[in-house]
């Protein structure tokens, strides 16, 4: 028993480590998600009123998240500020004449990146709109990158599930063993095969339980210290690095660990029941 436990605690805290990661990397890929923009530009000499409307089109969209209008001049102060910084007399040169006069544009945030193209698509064929700009390798990167974590995490997740659920069954047919003639005696005395069964798959519970607990405890001890390191090491860059907090990671992992455990548990005993235990 303390083997399987110690065994379940292993397994459970592996789970848990990749669970803190997908839990982080989804967090981080929300992130630059939100600011991978889809650029709208308009028809040249478009009106303010079908450029509002274009906005209303825009709201109106169930693939949009958020979305920013950039008017012309506010385009020509941020150009400005990129290229003259550190030579505004440059920019005198253009004092009455906006090079970027039909440069306005809404810039769009998507709830979900590979909804871009649908959205894409959809917002090119509005009157006005003369062009979309959108990062097509981005999309295509998150996306491959998602899915790559996502199959890596169920193919171990499924491999450390397997390698509790034999240890449980081989500690239930090892006490199985070892009270074979207390189980005749109780089948003798008229003990029901539900009654004979029970002990072992409350054994089963209980030690994955048990086994599930313990890694759940030192994890929280490890991510709320490991956090505290990090974020105390990045310094400036904090301000700009969002890690899931420790309500985000263990609401979801203490219900899953110990419902894994407990799953596993229960699964190995009643397999070893099956095979070892006849009554």
């Amino acid at each position: 028993s303390i083997a399987s436990i110690c065994t379940i605690a292993a397994c459970i805290f592996l789970i848990g480590i990749i669970l803190s990661i997908i839990i982080n990397v989804n967090s981080v890929e929300k992130q630059v998600e939100q600011n991978v923009g889809v650029t709208v530009f308009f028809d040249k000499g478009l009106k303010q009123e079908q450029i509002d409307a274009i906005g209303a089109t825009i709201k109106a969209d169930k693939h949009v998240e958020k979305y920013k209008y950039t008017s012309a001049e506010e385009a020509w102060k941020e150009f400005q500020g990129d290229y003259f910084a550190e030579d505004p007399e440059l920019a005198k040169a253009f004092a009455n004449d906006n090079p970027l006069a039909d440069s306005a544009s809404y810039t769009v945030f998507l709830k979900n990146i590979d909804e871009q193209d649908a959205f894409v698509n959809s917002i090119s064929k509005v009157q006005g709109v003369r062009k979309v700009k959108h990062s097509e390798q981005a999309k295509e990167t998150l996306s491959k990158f998602s899915k790559l974590l996502g199959y890596v995490s169920i193919a171990l997740i499924v491999i450390l599930l397997g390698v509790g659920i034999f240890l449980i069954s081989n500690t239930v047919m090892i006490g199985i063993t070892v009270r074979r003639h207390e189980i005749k005696i109780m089948k003798l005395i008229g003990s029901t095969n539900g009654f004979v069964r029970a002990p072992f798959i409350i054994e089963g519970v209980i030690i994955g339980l048990v086994g599930s607990a313990i890694p759940l405890v030192i994890l929280r001890v490890i991510y709320e210290r490991l956090i505290a390191f990090v974020m105390s090491k990045v310094g400036v860059m904090a301000s700009s690095i969002s890690f899931a907090t420790v309500g985000e990671i263990f609401g979801v992992l203490v219900p899953l660990g110990l419902g894994i455990g407990a799953g596993i548990g229960l699964v190995g005993s009643f397999l070893s029941i099956r095979k070892h235990l006849k009554v």
